[in-house]
């Protein structure tokens, strides 16, 4: 729903590949200090990660924030459940759109909005193999033509 503002710390671009995106949303995110400290640094990843929407309360699943290279015993664990934060609409909202057969809630980004850090999700449909290589193909056809055009300008 909200614009996003701010510099990816982390980013899935696999997702634009691997899903339709239909709607987005910003969620902050619990967080511990030194997991802050990692996404900082630019370390991390959302390949496979989810979000879950259990007793109304929005988690983020399988997303892998490395232990703090200048850790003590106090670091956090690489793929704990973090929780998201959201208003209760936006959580209604979200649960409501993935009883729809066929959408998810993925995670696209973390990325840092007033010295907060703030995920970008969005409910999304898994592509068949054939919208991929539709899209593809749609993206080299605009990039051929692009090409064309900037040589006609020249």
């Amino acid at each position: 729903m909200a614009e996003k503002k701010g510099k990816d710390l982390v980013s899935n671009r696999k997702a634009f590949h691997d899903y339709e995106i239909m709607e987005t949303f910003e969620a902050g995110i619990s967080l511990m200090g030194t997991e802050v400290k990692v996404l900082r640094e630019n370390h991390g990843s959302l390949l496979d990660a989810y979000v879950l929407i259990s007793h109304n309360e929005a988690f983020l699943k399988n997303a892998s924030i490395p232990p703090y290279t200048h850790g003590n015993i106090y670091n956090h664990q690489e793929k704990r459940t973090r929780k998201l934060l959201l208003h209760k609409r936006e959580i209604a909202k979200l649960r409501q759109l993935t009883e729809v057969k066929g959408l998810t809630v993925i995670p696209l980004s973390i990325y840092l909005k007033n010295q907060r850090v703030k995920v970008k999700i969005a409910v999304a449909r898994g592509k068949k193999q054939y919208d991929k290589r539709s899209t593809i193909k749609e993206r080299d056809e605009k990039r051929t033509i692009d090409r064309l055009l900037k040589g006609e300008r020249s």
